[in-house]
């Protein structure tokens, strides 16, 4: 069949998350940022949580938050997006950051 001869990130383009809720820890960079696009563009409401430091856990000093830089990608891309700052050791703020915007959550990706 065709859909063996298709892309893996051919195939995962033509998902669809309509109407539902995503988290994405760890979103601001790298297969987080990524992960993150893919839902917003697959017509999901994202969640895009990173605390803006690198992989040693040193705060960079950029201008922009990673995690608003993701989200105002998301939304020029026309999709729907929030950013949250919180450490994933708080994991019922990121949540509460999810159902004060959207109301729920239904898909999480713990990538932090």
């Amino acid at each position: 069949p065709i859909q063996q001869h298709l892309s893996l990130s051919q195939r995962m383009s033509n998902l669809r998350f309509d109407g539902k809720v995503a988290i994405v820890t760890g979103a601001g960079n790298g297969l987080g940022r990524a992960y993150a696009h893919l839902l917003a563009k697959g017509g999901a409401k994202v969640v895009v949580n990173d605390l803006g430091f690198n992989v040693k856990g040193e705060d960079e000093g950029l201008k922009d938050h990673p995690a608003d830089v993701v989200v105002s990608e998301i939304k020029q891309a026309g999709g729907i997006a929030v950013a949250d700052k919180h450490s994933v050791e708080f994991g019922e703020k990121i949540v509460k950051t999810a159902l004060d915007n959207f109301g729920t959550v239904d898909i999480l990706i713990n990538n932090a």
